[in-house]
């Protein structure tokens, strides 16, 4: 398991910045188990007023449902880490903003609250761009608390470019 570092995080905050800014698009974040990393990430770059227009950390149910939108139902049937959630939290997150691109993380990032379907490191991770189709995946990641979350960063970060391109 490799950790990334600040500086990897960086740069990879630097490069979809850039991107960005030259499509003219404007990103909203809808974090739970990161805590406002992915927002903390893109506006450690001078300039990001250009392109990041909001973060919304939503960390209990309660937040989800009035920060996003996520119903009840939803959390009640699949739970806060699910595919029908994070969708509903990417979507949100749209609605709730002026940005053109969102990304939403849930998971369980440890070292507690794992089960046998959801272990500790799993993580659903949404995008979506404004009038489109919410794109979702789940993900795996081993290590403890800090690296289960850095990992999830990354790959957030990296999905939105993806996206972007």
């Amino acid at each position: 398991m490799s950790t990334l570092s600040d500086s990897e995080l960086r740069q990879l905050a630097q490069q979809l910045g850039e991107r960005l800014r030259d499509a003219r698009e404007h990103l909203v974040t809808a974090e739970s188990c990161t805590g406002g990393w992915i927002a903390k990430c893109m506006t450690d770059i001078a300039g990001s007023s250009d392109w990041f227009d909001c973060g919304m950390v939503a960390y209990s149910y309660e937040a989800k449902q009035a920060l996003l939108g996520v119903r009840p139902q939803t959390l009640e049937n699949f739970g806060a880490v699910s595919r029908e959630t994070v969708i509903e939290m990417v979507s949100g997150a749209l609605v709730n903003s002026g940005a053109s691109v969102a990304v939403a993380v849930t998971g369980i990032a440890g070292p507690g609250g794992g089960s046998a379907d959801k272990p500790v490191g799993t993580v659903w991770i949404g995008w979506k761009r404004r009038g489109g189709y919410a794109r979702a995946e789940t993900f795996h990641f081993d290590g403890d608390r800090e690296v289960v979350r850095r990992q999830t960063v990354a790959a957030a970060l990296r999905g939105v470019g993806a996206l972007v391109a």
